[in-house]
């Protein structure tokens, strides 16, 4: 390595950025590992079909959810002063329930236009949960980001803890007791929402100073401040929502047989590295990336941490993608099958998306959201029109048009969140010997696993 990155990683971990992370994914690692662990036996539970109708929830709550609070909650850690960051919150909480309010309108009104066009009739008894989970994922955002900004990484490692172990057990014990499809849906909406009360108890107990800032006209301050972020981020966060949610309903519309049940477990199970390691690194990331914008480091600490990203989370993303097809029967079942396959066919996709995401915050930091926004247009566009197109051609590759669709998608977003980082990256920069030593004994490590299998 550099001498001068070993030197930029010893002033980040002295500086607390690689304990934040550490914080964040010891914390988190219990949560995911549960949630991966029970899914054998949720598989045995519930059908491939009940799983195809949380599908359809879950993409719809959350293309909402990304939007509920018009992407102000973004900017919570933004302002030097915890007045203003405050008054953001408000504003964030408000829009939530504003939004939620008018979900629920229009699913009191439209239920049955609405499970006509997504063709999931098994979802009509649990439609109206969706507002309620959508209220909870904006307000849980919101709060989030708040302990972002006072980088109290500890809080949010525990609520997702107590996520997790809520969401088990709802799900767990429904499905022991028969009540299917509904048990999946409630863990979901568990899992989205628990950690409210903690997050909220927190900044009432240690921040009332700041709390007790918020006035109207702050408010409306703080929203012409940063009024690029409703007008700009919330349309890109519709638009990203839509291109990697619309999709899945499209599947679970027009595929043929519960394919979108099987995108769903093959999600679930392939996300898990992305969602711990990466998760704690965008957080992180984030409540770093102001300050050293402003220290002119941005694109040396960018760097960095996709260094990080490929030594910690690619790995496992390349194990899972090498065993699934023959793990797959195995640990889940003989149905599920089909799941093993298409986490295969999604390795390279997530690889790229484990990259991009974190990074890609960076889009809002340099105030980029006019860019952010074109280019998850363009990735609608190109998602559903690839998805519409296989449908019609060739339906029995719905799924693997997709994925395809979203490798493309989050390469290009690499790619453009590295510029706006201005990093000038090069091979030698993540193509060295420990990266590639790191990932050849991941490939080992699978080779040998489909062996012992076999």
């Amino acid at each position: 390595m550099p001498n001068g990155i070993r030197t930029r990683l010893a002033g980040l971990m002295s500086n607390g950025f690689a304990r934040n992370v550490g914080v964040l994914v010891g914390g988190t690692a219990f949560a995911q590992a549960l949630s991966v662990l029970i899914l054998p036996l949720l598989t045995r539970l519930y059908s491939p079909d009940d799983f195809t109708v949380l599908a359809a929830y879950a993409s719809i709550l959350a293309i909402f959810a990304g939007i509920a609070c018009l992407r102000l909650e973004i900017a919570i850690p933004l302002p030097e002063s915890d007045d203003e960051a405050a008054n953001l919150l408000a504003l964030a909480v408000t829009f939530s329930s504003m939004i939620a309010a008018l979900l629920g309108l229009a699913v009191w009104i439209y239920s049955d236009e609405i499970i006509r066009l997504i063709a999931q009739p098994g979802l009509k008894p649990y439609l109206w949960l969706l507002p309620f989970g959508v209220w909870l994922s904006g307000i849980y955002a919101a709060l989030q980001y708040w302990a972002t900004r006072h980088k109290d990484f500890g809080l949010i490692a525990r609520t997702r803890l107590s996520q997790a172990t809520s969401s088990a057990a709802i799900q767990l014990s429904c499905g022991w007791a028969g009540f299917t499809p509904i048990g999946l849906i409630l863990g979901q909406l568990c899992n989205v929402g628990a950690g409210v009360i903690r997050l909220g108890a927190d900044i009432f107990r240690n921040q009332r100073n700041a709390i007790a800032s918020v006035r109207h006209h702050t408010m409306l301050a703080s929203l012409r401040r940063y009024e690029r972020f409703p007008k700009y981020s919330t349309l890109e966060a519709l638009a990203n929502g839509a291109n990697i949610q619309l999709p899945v309903l499209i599947i679970a519309s027009l595929a043929i047989g519960p394919e979108a049940g099987f995108l769903m477990l093959a999600s679930r199970v392939i996300s898990a590295p992305m969602s711990l390691i990466g998760g704690a690194i965008s957080q992180v990331y984030l409540s770093r990336a102001p300050a050293e914008l402003r220290q002119g480091s941005l694109s040396t600490f960018t760097v960095e941490v996709l260094n990080g990203l490929i030594r910690s989370g690619v790995g496992p993303i390349l194990f899972i993608g090498i065993i699934a097809p023959a793990a797959f029967p195995i640990i889940f079942g003989p149905e599920w099958e089909r799941a093993g396959e298409i986490v295969s066919w999604m390795t390279p996709w997530f690889i790229f998306q484990f990259l991009a995401s974190p990074i890609s915050m960076i889009l809002h930091v340099t105030e980029n959201q006019k860019k952010a926004l074109l280019l998850q247009v363009c990735g609608l566009f190109l998602r559903v029109g690839a998805v519409t197109l296989a449908a019609q051609i060739k339906p029995t590759y719905i799924v693997e048009a997709y994925v395809i669709s979203g490798l493309i998608f989050y390469a290009i977003y690499l790619r453009i969140a590295l510029q706006a980082a201005k990093v000038n990256i090069k091979p030698k920069d993540i193509l060295h010997v420990k990266n590639f030593n790191i990932l050849s004994s991941w490939v080992t490590i699978s080779i040998l696993a489909i062996y012992i299998i076999a």
